[in-house]
């Protein structure tokens, strides 16, 4: 496998990447490369400019802002994995990452990178649903904020114009004591998950849920909120029956089918993984991270 020919560039700072994105070329941006240079191999992609961000170290970090953790769409997957803020802050996040690849793919892979391939099955968009995280795409002349759900344009595509980069990723932290849990199944380990479900949940005094958050992904041709199950699960005492249900209802979501999984084992673990993600989410309520 050869990839197509392209011209390379590498961007000296973000005015410079910017810049670049002007030319009245088919132009990609590389930063971590896991999913990008293979699909050059395979001549999925044909840009006439590889424009690549990695020098650019004012894109890479993870800081608390006003309650708001702000991580820089060039920040390594291996970073957020061993960050105590995020951990802390962000439990999901962190038990997340860890069904990324392998090692050596989350020492290069990003998470704005994993943002803009928007794969169905990564995790990051999934957990990026879950917390409605806030995103802050930058071109030459203009600075926007969007949501994660305006962001997702359809399968694998961004909601990014021709001249613009994805420059940060803002996360909106839940309070200490939410219960958390993200299950997902995989042919192997470090594949991407046949199907994953992602949930937050958050207990009010009566020990009713008072606040449900649950995102499904590798089922269809995006990931997607389950807001039905929220609705269902919101006001109420959590009890087997209501989580069965909420199984039952997950299960009965449509989903893709391949090569390798017809869509009813797709649907069939969406059901398992639900409850199991609700059972898990729950037994975590009311526990302080450290």
């Amino acid at each position: 496998m050869k990839a197509p020919i392209f011209e390379y560039v590498e961007a000296k700072d973000l005015a410079h990447a910017l810049e670049l994105l002007q030319l009245d070329k088919e132009v990609s941006i590389l930063a971590g490369g896991q999913s990008l240079v293979p699909m050059l191999n395979m001549r999925f992609t044909y840009p006439d400019v590889l424009v690549d961000i990695n020098k650019i170290k004012e894109l890479g970090y993870i800081r608390e802002d006003q309650g708001l953790i702000k991580i820089g769409a060039m920040t390594r997957q291996r970073d957020i994995e061993f960050s105590a803020l995020v951990k802390h802050k962000m439990p999901l996040l962190h038990e997340a990452i860890l069904n990324v690849g392998h090692r050596q793919t989350r020492n290069r892979g990003t998470i704005g990178g994993s943002l803009c391939q928007l794969d169905p099955s990564a995790e990051i968009p999934i957990v990026s649903l879950a917390f409605d995280i806030g995103l802050v795409a930058k071109s030459k002349s203009n600075e926007r904020n969007l949501g994660i759900r305006d962001f997702s344009q359809g399968f694998m595509s961004p909601g990014l114009d021709d001249d613009e980069m994805l420059t940060e990723v803002v996360f909106e932290p839940w309070p200490s004591g939410h219960g958390y849990a993200f299950s997902g199944f995989s042919r192997r380990e470090g594949d991407f998950s046949i199907a994953s479900v992602a949930v937050m949940m958050l207990l009010g005094e009566q020990q009713e849920i008072e606040r449900v958050s649950i995102a499904v992904g590798g089922t269809a041709s995006t990931a997607f909120r389950a807001t039905q199950i929220e609705d269902l699960l919101l006001g109420e005492q959590p009890n087997e029956t209501l989580f069965q249900e909420a199984a039952k209802m997950g299960a009965d979501y449509e989903a893709s089918s391949d090569a390798l999984v017809p869509s009813w084992y797709r649907q069939h673990l969406v059901g398992v993984l639900m409850r199991e993600a609700l059972d898990k989410a729950l037994s975590r309520c009311g526990e302080r991270n450290e």
